[in-house]
């Protein structure tokens, strides 16, 4: 088996599981209302909806630099695109932006040979192989937050 293959099986389980850590973001976001997302339960921290949002920006930078591009400027809108509309609908649609945001990562790296793991991704001073790693540590990082936010707003 490849090294492209293993990261892309590990960021398909940490999106949509069985996961070694326990739930995987899907499953964490099973069943939560726009409401729920949209709410503050901590006092100073990001809503499960603003973290969604940070998850899919930086799913979609790494995607785009595996691709070539060297996204090197990164505003905070970019960073952390605020949520506009806390409707069901634009919830359903971050969700699904969500999914689609990791599903095409995925196939970006199905895209590349082990070979290109070592190369210097666009835009950064780091290998393609230390990006991948770090988006995979990236979305479980978000993913233990969501959980404890989660918690917190059925509490």
């Amino acid at each position: 088996m490849s090294e492209t293959h293993r990261l892309n099986s590990q960021l398909k389980r940490a999106y949509q599981g069985v996961a070694w850590h326990g739930p995987s973001l899907r499953e964490l976001l099973e069943g939560l209302t726009a409401q729920q997302a949209a709410s503050k339960p901590i006092p100073n921290a990001h809503s499960i909806w603003e973290l969604v949002n940070h998850i899919i920006a930086w799913e979609q930078i790494v995607r785009q630099r595996l691709e070539g591009e060297p996204v090197t400027e990164i505003p905070d809108i970019v960073n952390f695109p605020p949520v506009n509309e806390t409707s069901e609908a634009a919830w359903q649609a971050t969700l699904q932006m969500l999914e689609a945001s990791n599903k095409e990562l995925r196939e970006s790296i199905k895209q590349i040979d082990d070979a290109q793991l070592e190369q210097t991704a666009p835009g950064t001073d780091y290998s393609n192989y230390f990006m991948l790693h770090g988006v995979i540590q990236h979305d479980l990082y978000h993913a233990g937050q969501i959980a404890l936010l989660k918690k917190a707003t059925m509490a």
